[in-house]
C-alpha cells in the first residue's frame, strides 16, 4: 500500500508547459503583420488626402462604388393585371421581374390565352446589357485605380514625384478615365431610357394577345422601381465632373506649367525728380575750387586799391623838412 506522502508527490495533471509550432507559428505571423502595419501607417503620408490632389481621389473611389453598386445591384419588378370574360381564367397577379444585365429577350412570364385555363409566355422586349455593363465595367476599374493611386499617394509619394514619370501617367489614365465615363454615362442614360420603355406595364400590355380583345380587360397593378437606376445615371455624370476636375491638379504635379508661372522681373527703381536734382544743385559748396561761381580776386583789386591809398598818404600826410619850415 502507497503512503499518503507518495500519493501527493505524484502530480494530478500532465499537462505540457509549452503550447504546440501550430499556434506559436501563427502568434508570430500575426506580430509580423501589426508591424508591417504600423510601419506602413507611420510612414504614410496621410497629410496628401487634405490637398486637392488627394481628396478629389477619394471622392473619386466613393462615388466609383456608388456608381456600379447602384447599377449592379439592382432588380425591379412590375405587376398587371388580365381580367377575362371568364372570371375563372383571370389573373390578376401577374408580377414581371427584371435584372441586371437588362436581358429583358430573355425573361419572360406567363399570361392568361382567356381562352383555356392554359397560360402562354410572352417575353420582354430588347437586350441592354451592353450599356449596362459597360458602365459597371468603368465603374469597377475606376475604383481600383482609385485605390492603387491613393496607396501610391500615401506610401510611396516621393517615388511618384520622381523623375515626373508618376504625374505623366497618372495624368494619362485620369484622361482616358475622364473619357470613358463621359461615355459610359451617356450610353447607360440612353439604355436606361429604353429599359423604361420596355418594362412600362402599358407597353407591356399590348404585347398579350388577350389584351387586344374587347371583352377582356388589362391594366397595371404596380409599376417598376427606377429610382436606383436613375441614381446610378446621376453617380456617373458626377465621376465624370470629378475625373475631369482633377485632371488640372494632376497636371499641376507634373511641372509642365511650372516655365509659365514665373513671377515677373522685379521693375527699376524710378529717377530721383528734378526737386532732388535742384537741391543737390543748392547744396553745392560755392567755395570749390572748379566751379563756376563768384570767387573774389583778393590778388588784384583789393591790394591795387591798398596800394593807393597808401600813395595817397604818402602824398598828403608826409611832413616836411624842418629846413624847409624855416
Amino acid at each position: 500500500m502507497m503512503s499518503w506522502t507518495q500519493t501527493q508527490s505524484r502530480p494530478l495533471h500532465s499537462t505540457p508547459l509549452t503550447p504546440p509550432p501550430s499556434q506559436i507559428f501563427s502568434v508570430l505571423s500575426t506580430l509580423c503583420r501589426m508591424d508591417v502595419v504600423n510601419q506602413l501607417v507611420a510612414q504614410g503620408q496621410f497629410r496628401v488626402l487634405k490637398v486637392p490632389l488627394g481628396f478629389i481621389k477619394v471622392l473619386e473611389w466613393f462615388f466609383a462604388i456608388f456608381a456600379f453598386s447602384t447599377c449592379g445591384s439592382y432588380s425591379g419588378m412590375f405587376k398587371i393585371a388580365v381580367e377575362c370574360k371568364n372570371r375563372t381564367q383571370s389573373d390578376l397577379k401577374i408580377e414581371v421581374e427584371f435584372e441586371y444585365p437588362f436581358r429583358l429577350h430573355q425573361e419572360y412570364f406567363d399570361a392568361p390565352t382567356c381562352k383555356s385555363e392554359n397560360k402562354e409566355p410572352i417575353f420582354l422586349v430588347g437586350d441592354y446589357s451592353s450599356s449596362a455593363e459597360f458602365f459597371v465595367t468603368i465603374g469597377v476599374f475606376a475604383f481600383l485605380y482609385s485605390t492603387a493611386a491613393l496607396s501610391i499617394y500615401v506610401f510611396f509619394f516621393d517615388k511618384y514625384k520622381e523623375n515626373n514619370k508618376g504625374p505623366l501617367i497618372d495624368l494619362g489614365v485620369t484622361g482616358v478615365f475622364a473619357f470613358m465615363w463621359l461615355v459610359s454615362s451617356a450610353a447607360w442614360a440612353k439604355g436606361l431610357s429604353d429599359v423604361k420603355t420596355a418594362t412600362n406595364p402599358d407597353e407591356v400590355i399590348t404585347m398579350i394577345p388577350a389584351c387586344k380583345e374587347d371583352e377582356n380587360s388589362c391594366r397595371e397593378v404596380h409599376d417598376p422601381v427606377m429610382s436606383g437606376l436613375n441614381t446610378s445615371v446621376a453617380f456617373g455624370f458626377i465621376n465624370l465632373v470629378l475625373w475631369v476636375g482633377n485632371l488640372w491638379f494632376v497636371f499641376k504635379e507634373t511641372g509642365i506649367i511650372a516655365p509659365f508661372m514665373r513671377a515677373p522681373p522685379p521693375q527699376a527703381k524710378p529717377a530721383a525728380p528734378d526737386a532732388y536734382a535742384q537741391q543737390g544743385a543748392y547744396e553745392q559748396d560755392p567755395y570749390a575750387s572748379n566751379q563756376g561761381g563768384y570767387q573774389p580776386d583778393y590778388s588784384q583789386q583789393g591790394y591795387n586799391q591798398e596800394a593807393q591809398y597808401g600813395q595817397g598818404y604818402g602824398q598828403q600826410g608826409a611832413p616836411t623838412s624842418f629846413s624847409n619850415q624855416m
